[in-house]
């Protein structure tokens, strides 16, 4: 009888931690989301970096494209220019073939010229898309990095809630918890 009777002291007295720690059960749940969520936050903000990253070098490579293309452009009007002062000069001495020599040539120039100048206009276009692409990212980033912040803090703030069994700290443990999941939430809809 003795045996049966501290047994049943033995549950009644679980049963009795249970009840007024049932609040744990609660901070362990909320501790395992925000370590989701923060995990899940560092992998989509290391991928929008990445992204970040590589649309700049992206948009770098078309913008020295651009670069090129402006320089030889350049260099056909300042060559054709010339063509057309020697032109003028050749008028004037009525040299027929070589007026038609400069003259053929001046407008292949001018074909080069107009061609760069397209290839320019599109060259920028691509950048600034690219450039777009980029700004997005490091957007998106962004919130995840904050999103990581709220939620590593919403972690310790509930570790050691869960230590030291103070209800209080885990309240303010999942106020920067909520905050964290607004930004993570923010990260793929960018509200904020």
């Amino acid at each position: 009888m003795p045996q049966s009777v501290s047994r049943d002291c033995i549950k009644e007295s679980m049963m009795a931690e249970e009840k007024k720690e049932a609040w744990l059960n609660y901070l362990a749940l909320t501790t395992v989301i925000f370590a989701v969520c923060a995990t899940l936050s560092t992998f989509k903000g290391g991928g929008y970096s990445t992204k970040s990253v590589i649309s700049q070098a992206q948009a770098s490579d078309v913008w020295a494209y651009y670069q090129s293309k402006s320089i030889k452009s350049y260099i056909y009007q300042l060559q054709a220019e010339k063509m057309e002062l020697d032109l003028i000069g050749f008028k004037s001495t009525s040299n027929q073939k070589l007026s038609s020599i400069y003259t053929n040539k001046i407008s292949e120039y001018q074909k080069k010229i107009e061609k760069y100048e397209k290839e320019k206009a599109e060259a920028q276009a691509k950048a600034k898309q690219l450039e777009g692409v980029r700004d997005e990212a490091q957007i998106h980033s962004k919130a995840f990095g904050i999103a990581v912040i709220y939620l590593q803090i919403a972690i310790l703030l509930s570790s050691i809630a869960g230590l030291l069994k103070k209800k209080a700290v885990w309240f303010g443990g999942s106020l920067a918890g909520l905050i964290g999941l607004v930004y993570f939430a923010d990260g793929f809809f960018v509200f904020l």
